[in-house]
């Protein structure tokens, strides 16, 4: 069983930048995929962004160029860094690990943590 705490979010403003970290335990991370998923008010939880075990980087066309994931195997956490946040960034942010990347990436993960909340204001 793999547990996932976020950490990380706050309140930002528009064009500001924020990292979240996802700690990782119970299971061996390095044989898991990683990835972040939000949800926003109203809407359906979304795709952000993945890491695959060997490292390849997966992401949606909202975020590209603005997000980058990454990964500590040594830590066992799995980062988001946001920068040029923008309003419409506003969400809960969710951690999930699978060892299928194409269900962290329609969001049928098996394991997802609490959740941090991102508030950009304009």
């Amino acid at each position: 069983q793999v547990q996932l705490v976020e950490s990380g979010g706050g309140l930002v403003q528009a064009g500001g930048s924020l990292r979240l970290s996802c700690a990782a335990s119970g299971g061996i991370f390095s044989l898991y995929n990683m990835g972040w998923l939000r949800q926003a008010p109203g809407k359906e939880r979304e795709f952000v962004a993945a890491i695959g075990v060997s490292g390849s980087t997966y992401y949606a066309d909202s975020v590209k160029g603005r997000f980058t994931i990454s990964r500590d195997n040594a830590k066992n956490t799995v980062y988001l860094r946001m920068s040029s946040l923008k309003p419409e960034d506003t969400a809960v942010y969710y951690c999930s690990a699978d060892q299928g990347i194409s269900k962290l990436r329609l969001g049928s993960s098996a394991y997802w943590g609490q959740g941090t909340q991102v508030t950009v204001s304009s």
